[in-house]
């Protein structure tokens, strides 16, 4: 009788190639507490966990941190990981950016006193377009300020919000679109054009 991991070898290199069976053997021997095979798992796919973070962070030290924090959860939360609803590499990003959200929220707890880089790269952003931003932005409800950063400093999608928050994607949409409506109006009064915010935002 051939033994199960030949037969998952023979259909994973029907479906996925040779990189797919090391792949997809080497997951399952993590899921059984094999340390080489964690070890290997961190060697090629440490670089897709810290670009995963950085693109949250934007930090290469914080990056560095999140990446670590991922792999030293990884050998609990790995047993988690299911094949059949995602590619591994996908999970373990989607584990990192999350990860990386914690990591900010934690450094950075909403509200954020930094929420003017929200603008502050571009390059027309000016001090006074900074300071009308965040004396905006201080107008809102506390869950519609935390809708917008997540939004637009952290990058996360609604979908991901709603996530993140136990709210329905069509709530979040909501807080956003009202909160958006609101940083108008209030931005006006600032002296801060809705269309320069827009182009600015």
């Amino acid at each position: 009788m051939v033994k199960d991991d030949q037969q998952d070898e023979v259909v994973a290199l029907e479906f996925g190639g040779r990189a797919a069976v090391s792949l997809r053997l080497t997951v399952k021997r993590a899921q059984a507490g094999d340390v080489s095979a964690f070890q290997q798992i961190y060697e090629q796919y440490s670089a897709i966990v810290y670009s995963a973070a950085m693109r949250v962070v934007r930090d290469p030290h914080e990056a560095e941190d999140v990446t670590q924090q991922v792999f030293a959860k990884l050998m609990t939360s790995i047993g988690q990981y299911q094949e059949r609803s995602q590619p591994f590499t996908h999970w373990l990003s989607r584990v990192a950016r999350n990860a990386a959200v914690d990591h900010i929220r934690r450094r950075r707890p909403i509200p954020m006193e930094d929420a003017g880089t929200l603008i502050e790269a571009r390059p027309t952003a000016t001090p006074d377009m900074l300071d009308s931003l965040k004396a905006a932005l201080r107008t809102l409800p506390e869950e519609q300020r935390k809708i917008v950063l997540m939004r637009h400093l952290v990058g996360l999608s609604p979908d991901e919000i709603a996530e993140r928050t136990g709210r329905t994607t069509a709530s979040v949409n909501g807080l956003h679109f009202r909160a958006r409506r609101q940083l108008r109006v209030e931005l006006t009064e600032l002296g801060l054009a809705p269309s320069t915010y827009a182009s600015a935002a």
